[in-house]
């Protein structure tokens, strides 16, 4: 990889690569984009193949944090960071408290949260070295558990999709195919049987199926099955990639909208959902909703705020529905295209108030 290179042709500010000998710590912050605010994103911690697979992938995730926060309607820009090493073996306290120091000495360009393979406990630890850290230990000014949240977004945004597509949108009467039944799925499985949906699930966990049936009324079929089911709307919660050459003629539903992250295989999926006429909600800005409740944390946690905010993804959803008709694109185009012009706004005023200064200064000359 040419590294400035492809931070040139993607727009990308910042890389920083962060080694401590003594606890081990091996870590890349990438910073995409703080146009927004500061960068917000998470620390992956994770076995990589790679040094370059390691920083090809805190890249790839900035990015994808850039474009979900500026969605999602947050002052924040995006990036990551990702710790090369097994979470089960590598951790130590002295190396979070070392990649504190890092994300200290950025002096507030980045902020730091619990991602893949790192926990509250991390958070804490990394909080004793900086203030650039959110997602810590539940607490006065702390958020806690941020999965309920998280569900109560992916079940706002189906309701806008569920709009798009029927008309309407009461869930009541609507079969949902969910895939996974993990701590998202799960709460958000306890809005649509609430609302009187039928449910179909699936997961590698039977304990988790057994579970949705007997609180749900569910219909639990297994894994390879959940994508041909007679439904409604399917609602992948579980795996990344899974609209994909092999799926996609399976689909029986309407709508797509569901909380797993990367569910396009390729953006050509995207593009046959569209001609399918399948109302897809673009899963980084329906699965918001976590990142909206830890960002809360930053001005001091207000939970009645953070929900009301969390509720607007229904209007974000909307929205983008809006643009792939203006613009007569897929809706994850319109996605994009909708950060794409928030951080344009943003950064066109901010470019004006720095020709002022620059004008006040020359004046003074």
């Amino acid at each position: 990889m040419e590294m400035f290179t492809y931070m040139e042709d993607h727009d990308y500010e910042q890389l920083v690569l962060c080694y401590d000998k003594t606890s081990g710590l091996k870590a890349v912050i990438a910073i995409h984009d703080t146009t927004l605010g500061p960068a917000l994103g998470g620390a992956r911690m994770w076995t990589y193949e790679s040094e370059e697979a390691a920083i090809e992938d805190a890249l790839r995730l900035a990015k994808g944090m850039t474009y979900k926060n500026a969605a999602a309607g947050l002052n924040l820009g995006g990036g990551k960071t990702v710790i090369i090493g097994d979470p089960k073996k590598d951790k130590n306290d002295e190396l979070f408290r070392a990649l504190g120091r890092y994300i200290e000495g950025l002096n507030g360009r980045y902020i730091t949260a619990e991602d893949v393979g790192t926990t509250e406990f991390d958070m804490d630890l990394i909080h004793l070295e900086t203030d650039y850290v959110t997602g810590i230990s539940s607490g006065q000014g702390t958020s806690g558990n941020p999965s309920p949240v998280t569900a109560l977004g992916i079940y706002k945004g189906m309701k806008a999709a569920a709009k798009e597509a029927f008309g309407d949108d009461s869930l009541k009467g609507k079969t949902v195919a969910v895939q996974g039944v993990g701590n998202v799925a799960y709460t958000l499985c306890e809005y649509l049987h609430n609302e009187g949906a039928h449910l179909i699930v699936a997961d590698i966990n039977k304990q988790a199926v057994q579970r949705a049936v007997e609180a749900f009324d569910a219909k639990a079929v297994e894994t390879d099955e959940i994508y041909s089911q007679e439904a409604d709307i399917f609602a992948p919660c579980a795996l990344g990639a899974v609209i994909n050459d092999e799926t996609i003629p399976q689909f029986k539903v309407k709508v797509i909208a569901g909380s797993a992250n990367n569910q396009l295989k390729a953006p050509e999926h995207g593009d046959r959902l569209h001609e399918m006429g399948i109302v897809y909600a673009p899963d980084y800005v329906i699965n918001s909703g976590g990142v909206i409740n830890v960002a809360d944390e930053l001005i001091g946690y207000n939970k009645e705020r953070a929900l009301k905010r969390v509720e607007g993804i229904y209007d974000t959803i909307a929205k983008i529905f809006e643009i792939s008709k203006r613009d007569s694109i897929p809706s994850y185009q319109a996605a994009d295209r909708l950060a794409e012009e928030r951080i344009a706004r943003v950064g066109a005023t901010r470019n004006t108030f720095l020709r002022n200064e620059k004008n006040i200064l020359s004046n003074k000359k």
